[in-house]
């Protein structure tokens, strides 16, 4: 069964098993701060590296980093981890893979970081994951979805529980077949799709999944094309896609890049049944409806669950509050009306560390150095339901082509309407039917 579908069924059942994940959130995010009982001796010392500046910092990167930071800020409410307190260094990759190569270098070289964390842009993942595990050193990715950052690279000690890009591609696809009868009145095999991407490592992974699984289940691809994500102009692309005539479009790129293809596909009167978008610029909803107002309306986007969109019946026990928390601190920092994926991200993989990961180091692995850190990472084994997204985590072992990732990671499909995210895909947790094909009086309607 595809991991796909085993989330699918397992999400769609209360969970009656705490993990030591869940057991480790039963005290709820709102707790005393008699934390303060902290043994200040002890300390963890994380480099976080997050897009602070630059384009990368809208497109999804700040959103990850105060999630990340409202996890850390949260346990050490609560008491640190065994006696330890989470002392983070905060550092600014400015949107530039030269940046954020230098600050790992900074932070393991001269802070003395005892791990680094974070990292948004899948550009950056792949070098800092290579040079942290040539230093010996221990990096937990928290967003970046490259498949490339761990496939045949057999890295020792990073590691990812979030989502893949590979898994990316496949779910937009399959939510097309699944679809492509019952919505558009089409066959699967005569459904024209077009794959257009920014030709980093990010984009560059989603469109190889999408070209993969689009052909393995029959769909004609009708375009494949990639642009650099700086490019200043996106019109020669767009009239190919008006000569390709697809049905459905699926786009990944950053925040700059989606802007300009959308406003370009406007002007030259661009038409599609379905666009959608994967990740990055495409979860950050409220900056694209803020540019083009209703004309964003039904978009798709493919990522890890926003937490606040599940039922946390679904969910073991205790996570349900811990997710009200970080929504809580984030509304009340940024005043803002949507909530997108990153923060859950961002959250979510952190959490899993502090609450699962880092503990056991700690008790079974005698401390915080790489390689109790690596064994602890190894054993982690959290069901389907044990994560504020849904998805469990299990990493795959040494050896393996994907060693580091979790095999249990899983994206779902939503789509955006005004100030409102459904989840339209798996059909076990979706919570409203996919509007598809656009309708009639939508810019971008067929």
């Amino acid at each position: 069964m595809r991991t796909f579908d085993r989330v699918a069924a397992a999400l769609g059942c209360a969970r009656t098993t705490l993990s030591v994940l869940a057991a480790a959130t039963v005290v709820a995010a709102g707790v005393s701060t008699s934390g303060a009982a902290l043994a200040q001796d002890k300390q963890i010392k994380i480099g976080v590296i997050y897009d602070l500046t630059g384009p990368l910092a809208a497109g999804g990167s700040y959103a990850g980093y105060l999630g990340t930071k409202y996890a850390i800020d949260m346990i050490n409410e609560r008491g640190g981890v065994e006696g330890y307190k989470i002392v983070p260094i905060y550092a600014d990759a400015q949107s530039k893979a030269e940046v954020a190569i230098n600050e790992t270098e900074r932070l393991l070289n001269q802070e003395k970081v005892d791990m680094i964390m974070g990292v948004f842009s899948s550009a950056h993942c792949v070098p800092m994951a290579q040079k942290v595990d040539q230093a010996n050193k221990f990096m937990w990715a928290n967003i970046c979805v490259a498949s490339s950052v761990f496939k045949d690279k057999n890295l020792k000690n990073v590691f990812r529980a979030q989502v893949h890009s590979d898994q990316f591609g496949e779910a937009s696809c399959r939510f097309l077949a699944e679809n492509a009868k019952s919505k558009l009145g089409k066959e699967v095999k005569d459904l024209k799709v077009a794959i257009i991407y920014e030709d980093g490592p990010y984009g560059a992974g989603v469109a190889s999944g999408n070209e993969a699984t689009c052909k393995e289940l029959g769909m004609q691809i009708a375009l494949k094309e990639g642009y650099a994500a700086t490019s200043p102009d996106l019109s020669p692309l767009v009239t190919k896609l008006r000569r390709a005539r697809p049905d459905a479009i699926l786009h990944t790129g950053y925040n700059p890049d989606i802007t300009l293809f959308l406003r370009q596909a406007k002007e030259q009167g661009l038409k599609w049944s379905a666009l959608i978008g994967h990740g990055a610029g495409y979860g950050q909803f409220d900056k694209l409806y803020a540019t083009f107002k209703d004309d964003a309306n039904l978009i798709y986007n493919v990522d890890p669950v926003a937490a606040q969109l599940l039922d946390p019946k679904t969910l073991a026990p205790g996570l349900g509050d811990v997710t009200k928390e970080m929504v809580k601190r984030y509304v009340a920092e940024t005043k803002a009306d949507q909530i997108p994926p990153h923060v859950s991200m961002g959250f979510n993989q952190a959490w899993i560390f502090f609450t699962d990961v880092l503990p056991r180091a700690i008790k079974k692995h005698g401390g915080i150095s790489p390689d109790a850190l690596r064994q602890a990472s190894l054993e982690t084994d959290i069901p389907v339901g044990g994560t504020i997204q849904g998805y469990g985590v299990k990493f795959f072992p040494a050896g393996h082509k994907m060693a580091g990732q979790n095999e249990r990671s899983s994206p779902v499909v939503m789509q955006y309407n005004d100030k409102d995210t459904y989840i339209v895909w798996p059909a076990a947790i979706k919570t409203k039917d996919a509007v598809l094909p656009l309708p009639k009086g939508h810019t971008y309607a067929k």
